[in-house]
């Protein structure tokens, strides 16, 4: 099994600085990989609440995760700061593909990377719809290109 390639900073166009905290680290002295999820949940919901797409209260439309992957390539640690690189790979009918970069502040190259796909449902019925057309515009401007793997 072949590791990906990282992708630099400058493949991101959005994102969010995120301090670690003393609880993040776990009893090997690193962040522990599931906080990385956590981010990754921080960074994706952060933009949408700012982007005005989602009402996770009442929205008629919710994103449910159903896949998430972690690659890691160097630790992070508290009292690090973390800064986290948002753009969307695939905008579907129903789905989005996010990939997310996590930094430590100021490098180039990322401690980690993923990705989270979410499937957009009617809160009620727990089925698939269509993208609104508002998400879809608010995630455009973060959709890029990427070679396949």
């Amino acid at each position: 099994m072949s590791r990906p390639a990282p992708a630099m900073r400058s493949a991101y166009p959005h994102f969010l600085p995120i301090t670690t905290r003393w609880m993040d680290n776990d009893v090997y002295g690193h962040v522990n990989n599931v906080v990385y999820y956590s981010y990754f949940d921080t960074v994706v919901n952060e933009y949408l609440i700012r982007a005005g797409v989602l009402d996770f209260e009442h929205g008629a439309t919710i994103g449910l995760v159903v896949e998430t992957h972690c690659n890691y390539f160097a630790p992070l640690v508290f009292p690090e700061r973390v800064e986290a690189g948002l753009r969307v790979v695939r905008l579907g009918t129903s789905s989005v593909r996010y990939e997310v970069g996590l930094f430590k502040e100021g490098e180039d190259q990322p401690a980690a990377q993923g990705h989270f796909v979410h499937v957009y449902v009617d809160r009620v019925t727990r089925r698939p719809v269509t993208l609104p057309a508002d998400l879809r515009a608010a995630l455009e401007p973060l959709t890029v290109a990427v070679q396949a793997e």
